[in-house]
């Protein structure tokens, strides 16, 4: 059902917890399904420096929670505006349409921290 990359992200989550300020922290949730993302990252010289997560969800949220905040680590906010559920998808070794929800969640969470970088909020 699920890849070994996805679980691998799962018993093994990266970068999990919360960044203090100044790193920025966004949140996230998906009313359908409830699952929430609150991401935090500390950005220097325009780049992601560092990236955690807390995610309350499924196996595949808290799977691509840790896989996006691998993804993010070294991205500018174009980079970081760039990014698509596939992107997340591919880091986990795909997702079951039942579970495509979790790469959206991502993508928001990006979306969020982009429109701090965008009011420099951070930087």
């Amino acid at each position: 059902m699920y890849s070994e990359r996805l679980l691998d992200h799962f018993q093994n989550p990266r970068n999990v917890g919360e960044l203090p300020p100044p790193a920025v922290t966004v949140e996230v949730s998906n009313p359908a399904c409830g699952d929430l993302l609150r991401l935090s990252a500390e950005v220097r010289e325009g780049r992601v420096a560092k990236a955690c997560y807390k995610t309350r969800g499924c196996t595949a949220s808290i799977a691509a929670g840790s896989a996006l905040t691998e993804w993010l680590i070294g991205k500018t906010a174009a980079e970081i505006a760039s990014l698509r559920p596939a992107h997340i998808e591919e880091s986990v070794g795909g997702l079951s349409n039942e579970s495509k929800h979790a790469a959206m969640l991502c993508v928001d969470a990006a979306r969020a921290l982009v429109e701090h970088l965008r009011r420099g909020d951070i930087r």
